[in-house]
C-alpha cells in the first residue's frame, strides 16, 4: 500500500555554495536568493505542499544559520522542517562530502524510504505519481526512482538512455544515444547508503549509476522543464517565469475530461457508459483540441479537473489512470495541467489500492482540485469558468466561485439536482462554446 503523502519524508539538499553565480550570491545561500516577492526555494515549497507533502529534512551547509533562521520549524509555511548540517572537520570547517556524503551523514535521520529534491531547482511535476511509481517499482526490486526529462541537449548534457525503461544513467560519460536528463526529483531506499561510512566523500550520481547497471533504478518521464538556478542566465529566466506565474493573476478554464474533451466509453463488463480504462480507449471529441487552442489564444490557463475512481473501484490501476492522462497531454499539448481525484468514498473490494477508498477533499463537487490549481498558479477566479457535462461539475464550479458552463444535453434531471439554478451557459460541445465565449461570459 502506498503511504499517504503527508507521511513521506522529503530530504532537501541545501549545502551548495553557488560558486557559478559569482557576485549574485554574495553572502546569500542559493535557496534564499530573491525572486520577486519570495526567496527562491519558497516557490518549490509551494508545489511540494500543494501535493500534500508535509515532512522535510533540510541538509544544509553553506550559511546554514541563515536558512534555519528563515524557514524555522516550518510552522508558518504549514509544514514541519528539521535540519541536518554537513559534517565539520577537525579545524571546525565544513567538510565537503559531495551529495552522497552529505546524505550519508544524515543517515540516522532518514526514513526507510524518502524523496530527495535539490533546493536550487524548481520542478513542477506530479509528486503523487512519483511516490506511487516508486513503491510500485520497489515491489519488483527497484531501490531508487529518478525523474527524467527528454532533453536533446537543451539543459546541460543528456545523461540517460531511456526507451521503454531506464537503461543507463551515467553523468560522467555521455554517449550519442543519451536523450534524457535527470530531472532532480528522486526516491530512495535508505539501504543504498549501507555500504558507506559517515565522512566518506561521494556523489549520489555514483550510486544511481551503479543502480542503473543492476536494473534497480526506475525511470519516470515528466513533461515540464525544470529551472535550476546554479548559473546567472537560468536564474534570470526563473525570475521572469515566476513573476508571470505567481504574481500576475490570470483567467483560467477548468475543464472536466470525459464527455468534454474525450468520448465516454461503453464498458462491456458493466454494460454501462464509463471513462476510458486503457490508453487505446481515449478518443478526443471533435473540435476538442481546437477548443483548447482557442482558450489559450484568448489568454486562459487550461486545466483539466477530473474524477477518476476506477482504481478505487478495482477496474484498473492508478498507474493506468496516470498513463491515460499523459496520453491526453500528448493529444492536446496546450493543456497546462491535469488535476485528478482517484478516490471514491465506498470503492470496491476488488481494488488493490485500498488507500484510494474513503472521503477526500478533491472529489467533485468538492473544490479541492481547483483550490490546488489556485495554490500553484495565480488565478483570477472572477474571470474564470468551470465547464463540464454533469451536475457535479456545475456545483463544483459554483462552490469555487467560478462561472459555469454545461456541456452536452441539459436535461430536467440535471436541472433538478442543481435545484433549478441554471449554469451561466449551456452548449452542445466545448468547441461550440469557445466560438461564442466572448458573447456568453463577457470574455470572462
Amino acid at each position: 500500500m502506498m503511504p499517504h503523502m503527508e507521511d513521506i519524508q522529503v530530504v532537501v539538499m541545501m549545502g551548495g555554495v553557488g560558486s557559478r553565480l559569482g557576485s549574485i550570491v554574495a553572502d546569500c545561500p542559493k535557496p534564499l536568493l530573491p525572486v520577486g516577492s519570495r526567496p527562491f526555494f519558497e516557490y518549490e515549497l509551494i508545489l511540494l505542499k500543494a501535493a500534500g507533502l508535509r515532512r522535510f529534512l533540510f541538509c544544509t551547509g553553506y550559511l546554514s544559520s541563515e536558512i534555519e533562521d528563515h524557514f524555522g520549524s516550518g510552522e508558518r509555511f504549514g509544514v514541519s522542517i528539521e535540519y541536518q548540517r554537513d559534517s565539520v572537520n577537525e579545524d571546525g570547517e565544513t567538510a565537503l562530502l559531495g551529495t552522497g556524503g552529505a546524505l550519508r551523514h544524515a543517515y540516522p535521520r532518514l526514513d526507510e524510504d524518502f524523496m530527495l529534491v535539490y533546493a536550487d531547482s524548481f520542478m513542477d511535476i506530479d509528486y503523487r505519481e512519483v511516490v506511487y511509481r516508486y513503491f510500485d517499482a520497489k515491489r519488483n526490486g527497484a531501490l531508487s526512482l529518478m525523474t527524467l526529462l527528454k532533453n536533446g541537449g537543451r539543459f546541460d548534457k543528456s545523461n540517460v538512455i531511456y526507451t521503454d525503461s531506464l537503461k543507463l544513467y551515467d553523468k560522467m560519460n555521455a554517449t550519442p544515444d543519451m536523450d534524457y536528463i535527470d530531472y532532480g526529483v528522486n526516491m530512495f531506499s535508505r539501504s543504498v547508503l549501507d555500504g558507506y561510512n559517515d565522512g566518506d566523500r561521494f556523489d549520489l550520481s555514483d550510486i544511481q549509476h551503479a543502480l542503473s547497471l543492476k536494473g534497480a533504478l526506475e525511470g519516470l518521464v515528466v513533461r515540464k522543464r525544470f529551472y535550476e538556478i546554479g548559473r546567472p542566465e537560468p536564474y534570470r529566466e526563473f525570475i521572469a517565469y515566476a513573476g508571470d506565474r505567481f504574481d500576475i493573476p490570470k483567467k483560467a478554464a477548468f475543464l472536466d475530461r470525459d464527455g468534454v474533451l474525450n468520448e465516454i466509453v461503453y464498458n462491456e463488463d458493466t454494460e454501462q457508459l464509463d471513462s476510458p480504462l486503457k490508453i487505446s480507449e481515449l478518443k478526443l471529441l471533435p473540435g476538442a483540441a481546437e477548443a483548447v487552442r482557442r482558450l489559450k489564444a484568448d489568454g486562459y490557463y487550461v486545466f483539466v479537473v477530473t474524477n477518476q475512481p476506477a482504481a478505487a473501484k478495482g477496474k484498473t490501476s492508478l498507474g493506468t489512470l496516470w498513463d491515460i492522462n499523459k496520453r491526453l497531454l500528448e493529444l492536446i499539448p496546450d493543456i497546462d495541467d491535469v488535476f485528478m481525484c482517484p478516490h471514491h468514498p465506498k470503492g470496491d473490494s476488488r481494488s488493490r489500492e485500498k488507500e484510494l477508498i474513503g472521503p477526500c477533499k478533491c472529489r467533485k463537487p468538492g473544490t479541492g482540485m481547483i483550490d490546488e490549481a489556485c495554490a500553484r498558479y495565480a488565478i483570477d477566479r472572477d474571470s474564470s469558468f468551470m465547464a463540464g457535462d454533469s451536475y457535479t461539475d456545475i456545483e463544483c464550479g459554483r462552490r469555487a466561485g467560478l462561472k459555469t458552463v454545461f456541456i452536452g444535453d441539459y436535461k430536467c434531471d440535471i436541472c433538478a439536482r442543481l435545484e433549478y439554478n441554471k449554469p451561466d451557459a449551456v452548449y452542445k460541445s466545448l468547441y461550440e462554446y469557445t466560438g461564442n465565449i466572448g458573447n456568453e461570459l463577457g470574455n470572462a
